[in-house]
């Protein structure tokens, strides 16, 4: 079945690129992605895949049906969304939109994806249970795969295979991760409400720049002193407003970030850690405080049989030199991780770098893919569909 596999996925190759190019050269945002969800339901329904549009907005599902003997479905999803960044990579296939670029690799996640259903619907002997794939809108906003479950995407589904390319991992590698593979990340906003006065007497106001300056500074400083080391936590703010002219003391000051976390238990006691800080500092000066704490999506947490799988598949099919074991997890956020409290899964990272020259990190504007990571990526995921069937009981 692996030199089946092997041989249909290089016979695809030309074309799988040839989807490639089209999507990453028109990009759309997250919501919107109207033409690529129309672009991907043709080339399933070309292969005589049921295919369902508009679930989750702007999602796509493919169903592959088996030949019954087993009545387990399992899900592979990829996402389609692309970024606010404009494009600097000079390819021929470039994006045609301005201010708009594949720079996360969903354009490959895609390709991947219908690779997958491409190859696994022209096998010679059809798999015994059934196959949905899950093409996902609105990855980078965190919010597609909440929209896809919400609209069925996951019922009766038994697990759920995802990936995610990886620059600093040679294409035509595989990355496996056991256990934990991304972070949670949590949305966060802090007002703070002082007393506004003459920037000649500060000591008749109470200052919202300066205790908004002492709340950054305690909550970084907390995160080393009250929080274990080995369960980090990073948290970023990223916008601070307030004040109305250089010489009046600001009265109200808004803060707004991002939380991120690998354990759940730290996960869970996040909004009341925060919370007690900014009120300690607060109280101290005289001021008053909000916060808007928005849970996002949780960690991946890799399922223990299914990465062994992945793993397996991925040594078989391309020996072991071309698979790395991660020691490290992410703190990216991916929600895949709400798939997982559907059912258990896995995602695995694909190499997409090139070995002899500088590779540009993910959101980057010059973010390039070494396209030979294609086939690497269907053949990886469409034999680990197959082993599912006969290795998890």
């Amino acid at each position: 079945m692996l030199s089946e596999i092997k041989d249909l996925a290089e016979t695809l190759a030309p074309r799988l690129i040839e989807i490639r190019r089209h999507i990453h050269a028109h990009p759309e945002l997250s919501g919107q992605e109207y033409q690529t969800a129309a672009y991907v339901a043709g080339v399933l329904s070309s292969c005589g895949i049921q295919v369902q549009e508009a679930v989750g907005k702007t999602g796509v599902v493919g169903n592959l049906q088996g030949n019954g003997s087993d009545d387990r479905i399992l899900a592979i999803r990829t996402d389609m969304d692309a970024l606010p960044i404009q494009e600097r990579a000079d390819l021929e296939f470039a994006s045609r939109k301005p201010g708009i670029m594949h720079a996360c690799g969903h354009d490959v996640h895609t390709t991947v994806g219908l690779g997958v259903a491409m190859v696994l619907s022209q096998l010679a002997e059809p798999l015994p249970g059934n196959v949905r794939f899950l093409f996902q809108p609105a990855e980078e906003i965190a919010q597609g795969a909440s929209w896809m479950i919400r609209d069925g995407a996951m019922r009766d589904v038994s697990a759920i295979f995802g990936v995610h390319v990886f620059p600093s991992i040679p294409a035509r590698s595989v990355g496996i991760r056991y256990g934990v593979l991304t972070a949670a990340a949590d949305d966060l906003e802090i007002f703070i409400q002082g007393e506004s006065g003459h920037g000649a007497r500060p000591h008749e106001a109470i200052d919202a720049i300066w205790i908004a300056s002492q709340v950054i500074t305690t909550l970084q400083q907390a995160i080393s002193r009250t929080q274990n080391p080995l369960r980090p936590i990073v948290l970023t703010i990223g916008q601070i407003s307030g004040g109305r002219a250089p010489n009046v003391i600001a009265d109200r000051v808004r803060m707004a970030g991002t939380v991120r976390s690998l354990h759940p238990d730290t996960h869970a006691n996040l909004p009341q850690w925060i919370e007690r800080i900014v009120a300690n500092v607060c109280n101290s000066y005289g001021a008053k405080y909000e916060i808007n704490y928005r849970r996002g999506v949780p960690s991946v947490q890799n399922d223990l049989t299914l990465t062994q799988l992945l793993e397996a598949a991925s040594r078989e099919a391309w020996g072991s030199d071309r698979v790395q074991l991660l020691t490290e997890p992410s703190l990216g956020a991916e929600d895949f991780s709400l798939y997982l409290e559907q059912a258990p899964g896995s995602m695995f990272r694909l190499g997409i770098g090139y070995p002899d020259k500088h590779n540009p990190p993910l959101h980057h504007p010059e973010f390039e893919v070494d396209e030979s990571a294609i086939v690497t990526g269907v053949v990886t995921l469409a034999y680990a569909a197959y082993k599912y069937w006969q290795v998890v009981r």
